[in-house]
């Protein structure tokens, strides 16, 4: 079902890449691996999260994108959503609508309830995808084009729907191994010109669709699993990005980005690093 409210605060997103001005976040206060949902969880199970060091580092994360002149906005955290740090699946902006999701997972239920609220109060238009799951982790927008990943999270369905909406795109359906999650866990476009990939989980025609439109950064296994795809693109060739993912950094730098290092690596031991923890409502080609 639409709801409009009033459009008095601009919300434009094209793409991935474009200089991002404000985007919305919210502190892991109650961060934790109740149920494992990903390979990652699986691995730092019995070690858990250290809340601390997660609030840490995601201030340091906000400081940064401030540095970077992006409005951060902090969505209200709620002891019941331990996943609500990852901002990105819970919507999507496209053009000047904030898509909010249906959630998929039963432990993250109820956090989109958090953003339309959110959105009402400040007075912006959203579109509420209802009845069909669909996370914005797994939706990457490249101007005309719209790649959904078809995963435990994302069903088919949304994916028509969202192809009868968006007559002048084109949406295209990507599988990929429902181990990794998301789409953003394995590839992201990074510019107009050039995308990460791990090639390994997704199909032999999908990964020569992105060759031919794209100058591939391949992330390995061991990249992958510290989500070396999910880097944050903030503009002008800039990149958030950690600083244990060597080789994508030194890949991104030897093409002319701006790497900026910021440590999460606490955040991530929930499987999502920068983009999982960004909602972009507002990117400015400048």
């Amino acid at each position: 079902m639409n709801t409009s409210v009033s459009d008095d605060h601009l919300t434009m997103c094209n793409n991935e890449y474009d200089t991002l001005q404000r985007v919305i976040l919210c502190q892991p206060q109650y961060m934790t691996i109740r149920d494992v949902i990903n390979e990652t969880q699986k691995h730092f199970k019995n070690e858990g999260i250290h809340i601390e060091k997660a609030l840490e580092q995601h201030d340091g994360f906000v400081r940064t994108l401030k540095e970077n002149n992006v409005e951060v906005i902090l969505l209200p955290y709620h002891k019941k959503y331990p996943e609500q740090v990852f901002t990105r699946d819970i919507g999507f902006t496209l053009g000047k609508t904030v898509f909010v999701a249906d959630m998929a997972s039963d432990v993250r239920k109820g956090e989109e309830n958090v953003l339309r609220q959110w959105l009402e109060d400040e007075g912006f238009s959203y579109y509420n995808i209802v009845g069909d799951q669909i996370e914005g982790g797994d939706v990457i927008i490249d101007r005309d084009t719209i790649y959904i990943g078809l995963s435990n999270r994302t069903e088919q369905k949304a994916i028509d729907h969202l192809k009868e909406l968006l007559t002048s795109f084109d949406v295209k359906a990507i599988p990929f191994k429902e181990r990794y999650l998301h789409l953003d866990c394995v590839f992201n476009v990074i510019s107009p010109e050039v995308a990460l990939i791990y090639p390994e989980a997704l199909t032999k025609e999908d990964i020569e669709l992105f060759s031919s439109r794209y100058e591939l950064i391949e992330v390995s296994k061991e990249e992958q699993f510290t989500l070396g795809t999910n880097v944050l693109a903030i503009g002008n060739k800039r990149i958030l990005s950690l600083p244990v993912n060597k080789n994508v950094n030194k890949e991104l730098r030897a093409r002319g980005f701006e790497v900026i290092e910021v440590d999460i690596t606490e955040i991530i031991k929930s499987g999502g690093s920068f983009r999982c923890c960004t909602l972009p409502i507002l990117r400015e080609n400048k």
